[in-house]
C-alpha cells in the first residue's frame, strides 16, 4: 500500500487531503523554495542576540537541511553583523545567500559587498504604518522604492521586493504599488508580508492570486504567528501559486514569531505530498542547536520538535507507542530520527503499566498486584503533579517482589 497520505512506516494522514475535490481546488507550483530569515528576523525575537559564530554555525545546519535560501542579516545593523554575512556568503554553502535591505542605496551596497547573491528590500505598504509611522502615501512608497530595486537589480543582484504589512494595505494603495513597481523597476518576486499575523489563510490566497495578476511574478509568503496561523497562512499561499516561503527556525520572530521551518518542511512534504528535498532527519539537530544558541526554550508539545510529541501517558493499545507508532502518530518518529516514549502517571492504567514492566523486564506479578501498582503510581503522579521516573516506578514495584 502506497500513497501521498500513506508511506510504510514513514506517515499516515488524511487521504482527504489528496482527494479530487481538494486538489481541484489548488494551483500549486511544481517547486517551492524555501527562504529562511532566522539570522535576521529570528534574531528580532527579544532578547535574543545570534553572534558571528552563531550565526555561520547555524548558517551551515540550515544548508544541512537543505534550505534553498538563507536570509544571512542585515549588515547595515552592525560591522559584526556585517562580517557574519560576508563569511556566509562566501562558505560556499548550497543555499542562495540573501541579505536584507531598507530601501536605501547604501543598504544595497553593503549588501553586494558581503558578496550576497541576492537582497531582500523591505518598505512598508500596511495603511496603519503609513499614517502613523511614516506619514507616507503610496506614491512616496513607489517612488522610494524604484530607485533601489533598480539599482539592486543593475548590480546583479536577484531582488525580492517586500512590501511589509502587506495584509493591512488599502487595497487601492496595493494595486497602484504593484502596478506602478512593474512599469517603472519590476523586481525578480515580490513578496505578501503578514507583518502581524492577521490575515485569514483565505486571505493570504486571494492576496498571492492578485499579486500574480498584477505583476505576473513569483511571489513569496511571509507571516508571523499572532494568531496561530502562520504556517498555515503560508501553505495556504503555496496552493493558490506562490513560489516561495519564508521561516525561521523553531518559529523564532518578534511578538509570537514567525512561521517555524521545520512545521513548513513539514507540511510542504506530508500534507501537501510535494516532492521537497529536505533532509527531514537533521531538523532536530538543527532545532536543538537555535534551542541552545537562542535561549529560548521550547515547549515540549511543539510540532515536529518538540520533546515530549512522541511521549504517551495513557491509552489503550499503549504498545503501539513501539509497535505500530502510525496507529498514535501521523508521523512515525523515526522519520525524524526518533522512538516513541512511554511515560508513568496520574493518566496511566493497567495497559501502560504492563507495557513498562515488560520493557523492563519484570514478569510474575499477578492482576491484584498490577492493579495495586497502577493505583501506586496514579497516586504518584497526582502527588508530584508529573510523570514518575524508572527509579520511582521500581521502588513502587519493588514492594510487590522481592527480585524487581
Amino acid at each position: 500500500m502506497m500513497s501521498k497520505y500513506f508511506q510504510e512506516d514513514k506517515w499516515w494522514v488524511s487521504p482527504y487531503n489528496f482527494d479530487e475535490a481538494v486538489l481541484g481546488q489548488f494551483n500549486i507550483p511544481a517547486r517551492v523554495k524555501i527562504h529562511d530569515a532566522t539570522l535576521r528576523d529570528g534574531e528580532q525575537t527579544p532578547g535574543v542576540v545570534f553572534r558571528k559564530e552563531d550565526k555561520v554555525r547555524i548558517a551551515q545546519l540550515l544548508d544541512e537541511v537543505g534550505v534553498d535560501r538563507i536570509e544571512a542579516g542585515m549588515p547595515a545593523v552592525s560591522h559584526e553583523d556585517f562580517e557574519a554575512i560576508r563569511q556566509i556568503s562566501s562558505l560556499g554553502l548550497n543555499a542562495e545567500i540573501f541579505s536584507f535591505a531598507r530601501a536605501v542605496i547604501g543598504d544595497i551596497d553593503k549588501a553586494l559587498e558581503c558578496g550576497c547573491t541576492g537582497v531582500v528590500i523591505e518598505i512598508p505598504i500596511g495603511y496603519p504604518k503609513l499614517k502613523f509611522q511614516f506619514g507616507w502615501t503610496w506614491e512616496d512608497v513607489l517612488r522610494k522604492s524604484v530607485e533601489c530595486i533598480n539599482y539592486a537589480k543593475e548590480k546583479g543582484l536577484y531582488v525580492v521586493y517586500f512590501p511589509y504589512d502587506t495584509t493591512r494595505a488599502r487595497y487601492d494603495d496595493l494595486v497602484n504599488l504593484l502596478t506602478g513597481i512593474m512599469k517603472d523597476s519590476a523586481p525578480d518576486s515580490v513578496g505578501i508580508v503578514d507583518t502581524m499575523g492577521c490575515a485569514l489563510p483565505e486571505a493570504m490566497k486571494f492576496l498571492v492570486r492578485k499579486a500574480k495578476e498584477l505583476t505576473g511574478l513569483p511571489v513569496e509568503v511571509h507571516t508571523h504567528n499572532d494568531f496561530g496561523m502562520a504556517v498555515a497562512t503560508e501553505l495556504a499561499g503555496v496552493t493558490a501559486g506562490a513560489e516561495v516561503v519564508h521561516s525561521c527556525v523553531n518559529g523564532l520572530g518578534e511578538r509570537t514569531g514567525n512561521a517555524a521551518l521545520e512545521e513548513l518542511i513539514m507540511g510542504l512534504r506530508i500534507l501537501l505530498g510535494m516532492d521537497a528535498p529536505y533532509r527531514l532527519d537533521r531538523l532536530l539537530p538543527l532545532s536543538r542547536a537555535v534551542e541552545e544558541i537562542s535561549g529560548v526554550k521550547l515547549a515540549g508539545n511543539k510540532p515536529v520538535v518538540g520533546e515530549r510529541i512522541y511521549t504517551r501517558e495513557s491509552g489503550i493499545g499503549i504498545d503501539m507507542v513501539i509497535k505500530k507508532p502510525l496507529a498514535m502518530f501521523a508521523v512515525s518518529p523515526k522519520l525524524l530520527g526518533r522512538e516513541g516514549e512511554v511515560v508513568l502517571g496520574k493518566k496511566s492504567g493497567k495497559a501502560s503499566v504492563e507495557y513498562m514492566l515488560s520493557a523492563l523486564g519484570i514478569s510474575g506479578l499477578d492482576d491484584e498486584a498490577i492493579e495495586e501498582i497502577v493505583g501506586l503510581v496514579k497516586a504518584r503522579g497526582t502527588e508530584k503533579r508529573g510523570l514518575l521516573t524508572t527509579e520511582e516506578f521500581m521502588e513502587i514495584v519493588s514492594r510487590f517482589t522481592a527480585n524487581p
